[in-house]
C-alpha cells in the first residue's frame, strides 16, 4: 500500500474512533448523573487504575504500555470533566 492508502486507512479508523469516543461519553455521562444521585465522588482513582491495568492487559502492540497509559489517561481526564458538564450544556463540537 502507498502512503495515501496508508492516509485513507487512518481517516477511516480516525472515524471509529470518534465514533467509540462519544460511545464512552454517552456512558461516562450515564455514570456521572448516577454518582450525582446517590453522592458518589466523580474522582475514583482505583477505577483509573483498573481502565490502565486493563489497558495494559490488552496491548498487544506496536504501542507501549506508557504510550496507551498517557492516551488513556488523557481520555479518562476529558471524560470526567464531562461527567460534571451540565447534562444539556452546548457544546463546540468544531473545537
Amino acid at each position: 500500500m502507498d502512503i495515501e492508502g496508508w492516509r485513507e486507512k487512518i481517516d477511516v479508523i480516525d472515524c471509529e474512533l470518534v465514533a467509540l469516543l462519544n460511545n464512552r461519553a454517552t456512558a461516562a455521562r450515564e455514570i456521572g448523573r448516577i454518582k450525582q444521585r446517590t453522592g458518589a465522588p466523580i474522582y475514583e482513582p482505583r477505577r483509573e487504575e483498573i481502565i490502565l491495568e486493563n489497558v495494559s492487559k490488552a496491548n498487544q502492540g506496536p504501542l507501549a504500555a506508557k504510550d496507551l497509559h498517557y492516551i488513556f489517561q488523557n481520555i479518562i481526564a476529558v471524560m470526567r470533566a464531562f461527567q460534571t458538564s451540565e447534562p444539556n450544556a452546548a457544546h463546540d463540537f468544531d473545537d
